[in-house]
């Protein structure tokens, strides 16, 4: 376990740059005083920042560059001009050598991943990163992947998911064995694509140590907290995420309007305010602020590009425990126990 924690920050990236990344690290470094931080960008626009935070200046140093990546940039593009020089690809650079044990951005998303993968490559027998995130629901918190890091996932994909995602879980939802389900039209095992249908046959089959497969999950499923650990394909997750954040901010909008219908509505609202503060808490998305991509030799956090400086703080605070409790040695330990019989690792899509 690393007595200090090292972590690499993109300050050039999000739709606000140093604004939003140097007082959100100030924020984290009240939480984690044994953090350390290279902020990576334009230092012109980096000191004025630093010099309000006196405690994170002594805890810092800054890595020059005046080459960011746009939130537009194709991940094509983002890798021909960025390539070696841009702040994105520095802080990636800093895990990679060992300067950092952890790359945290909030810049575009498709470039990130991208130079992360190139750069830093992905673990032994994972073909594909994925990125997985916290979500609320109504037991606590689940783990959620693929959100978005490719379209399309084969059977052994969605087996190294479930172990990645149980790892993520065994650390910040601090459960030994993590439930674990796969998203699908139904829980019947006679529905889904045969990708699905092959990964819940081999997870339900192979009982991993260090994981409980329940099954299918559908996606209300997902709000309920039924398992610890969601796995689905890039794609749906995607949409569930975005669809999740639309329908919070939709259901805030119906109950701003409700609550200033009438005199007595806003009186009501007084008497049950601190009931919607706690409801505002914890659908809030800078609490859970913070993608974690999984299967990469190296830890590295995607934060929402309009996040706020709390918002920036708790992706910071996600990457952080991803080290502190050393994720990448747990996946390798789970990957282990899954592969340890090559024959048993299953075929694309088969079903028996």
């Amino acid at each position: 376990m690393p007595t200090k924690v090292r972590i690499a920050l993109d300050a050039m990236g999000g739709d606000h740059g140093p604004s939003v990344v140097i007082p959100g690290a100030a924020l984290s470094l009240q939480r984690h005083p044994d953090a350390e931080f290279i902020i990576v960008g334009d230092r012109a626009r980096i000191e004025p920042l630093l010099a309000g935070y006196p405690e994170l200046r002594k805890a810092s140093r800054i890595a020059h560059t005046d080459v960011a990546i746009r939130m537009d940039d194709k991940p094509s593009q983002a890798l021909r001009y960025g390539r070696w020089k841009s702040s994105m690809w520095l802080a990636i650079d800093a895990v990679k050598r060992n300067e950092a044990d952890v790359a945290v951005s909030a810049g575009n998303t498709g470039a990130l991943m991208a130079m992360a993968k190139f750069h830093l490559k992905t673990m032994a027998r994972i073909e594909r990163p994925a990125i997985a995130a916290i979500w609320p629901t109504l037991r606590g918190e689940s783990v959620v992947l693929d959100l978005g890091a490719s379209i399309g996932a084969d059977t052994q994909h969605l087996i190294d998911m479930a172990v990645m995602g149980g790892a993520m879980a065994r650390i910040l939802l601090h459960i030994d064995r993590p439930t674990v389900g796969l998203l699908n039209i139904g829980v019947e095992e006679v529905k889904g694509l045969d990708e699905v249908r092959a990964a819940g046959q081999w997870l339900r089959e192979h009982a991993l140590p260090h994981l409980e497969y329940v099954g299918f999950v559908e996606g209300d499923d997902i709000g309920k907290g039924t398992v610890d650990v969601v796995v689905t394909e890039g794609f749906a997750g995607n949409i569930a995420l975005k669809t999740a954040e639309g329908t919070a901010r939709q259901i805030g909008g119906y109950l701003k309007a409700a609550m200033s219908r009438s005199l007595l509505a806003r009186i009501g609202y007084l008497f049950a305010r601190g009931a919607f503060r706690a409801l505002a808490e914890k659908v809030d998305p800078r609490r859970s602020n913070g993608g974690v991509f999984l299967g990469l030799n190296g830890v590295v956090i995607k934060s929402h590009g309009g996040t706020d400086g709390e918002g920036f703080a708790a992706a910071v605070d996600i990457g952080y425990e991803m080290v502190r409790y050393e994720l990448l040695a747990k996946i390798s330990q789970m990957l282990v126990h899954q592969n340890h019989d090559t024959a048993a690792r299953p075929a694309a899509g088969a079903v028996s």
